[in-house]
């Protein structure tokens, strides 16, 4: 599967961003079809949504895992993450550090964060979509 696997990047001259949860540059393999995954939130499947920062960012990247397997893909082979952070802050951004390790180790995909004032439904503190090479068929 590692040929498959996009080439991650974190060049001389800029800081290392591994505790952050990404890495600066993200190479798909060649012969690969990008698939896009919409921005999954801290909801269970029945809709309930924690008031809990950690528990929603917890339940976001479930809900990305589940979207991948149901494609069957590995987490190894999204090359980009963009996450939303209501009020945003180092705590949070620790924890999305924290979370994003946990899954991917120490290759972790490239990611944009952005602090937003608030997100698609009332109480949702965090999301994340991704962008995913997988081989073509």
């Amino acid at each position: 599967m590692s040929e498959h696997l996009p080439q991650l990047i974190n060049p001389n001259g800029l800081y290392d961003p591994t505790s952050n949860g990404y890495s600066h540059i993200a190479i798909a393999p060649p012969e690969t079809r990008m698939i896009y995954i919409a921005g999954q939130g801290g909801e269970d499947e029945n809709g309930n949504l924690s008031a809990d920062f950690a528990v929603q960012l917890k339940q976001a990247f479930t809900n990305l895992c589940i979207a991948l397997d149901a494609i069957g893909v590995h987490p190894k082979q999204v090359v980009k993450l963009t996450t939303l952070v209501v009020e945003h802050n180092e705590s949070k951004l620790q924890k999305l550090g924290a979370e994003v390790k946990a899954i991917w180790g120490e290759q972790t995909p490239t990611q944009t964060l952005i602090p937003v004032p608030r997100l698609a439904l009332d109480g949702m503190l965090f999301e994340v979509d991704a962008v995913v090479a997988i081989p073509n068929s």
